[in-house]
Order: C-alpha cells, then structure tokens, then sequence
C-alpha cells in the first residue's frame, strides 16, 4: 500500500535525506520517494501509516506532516 503525505519544512536535498531516513525508519515502511519539488513522500508500507506517529516522526527532524 502506498500513501503520499504533504511535508512542509523542506528546503534541500539534506531535508530530502533527513525525511526520507526518519520515514524508512517506521515500522512497516517498505520505501520512501520524497519529492522536494511537490513537499510530498511516497510511502510504501505493509499497513496503512499511523498518522500520528508520522506526524510526530517528522516533528522530531523539524518537519511538519500537512494534513
């Protein structure tokens, strides 16, 4: 199952490398796209995604889930 979500904050490509190693991190993520252009991830996973804790996932790298 993919879900793309909205991510405000990001500026650059090390913001790209920081959302995208946060988000690989969460259980059950299989693949993560980020797409610094569009401030969106792709995220591919087994279940469909805990908002919160991405929300709170990307709070802790200084990014903000749009929702």
């Amino acid at each position: 199952m993919v879900q793309t979500i909205s991510v405000h904050g990001m500026t650059c490509q090390n913001c790209v490398r920081h959302v995208t190693g946060a988000l690989q991190a969460l259980p059950g993520v299989r693949s993560v796209h980020v797409d610094l252009a569009g401030s969106s991830a792709a995220i591919e996973a087994e279940q469909p995604l805990d908002l919160e804790l991405v929300a709170r996932t990307l709070d802790e790298e200084g990014y903000e889930l749009v929702r």
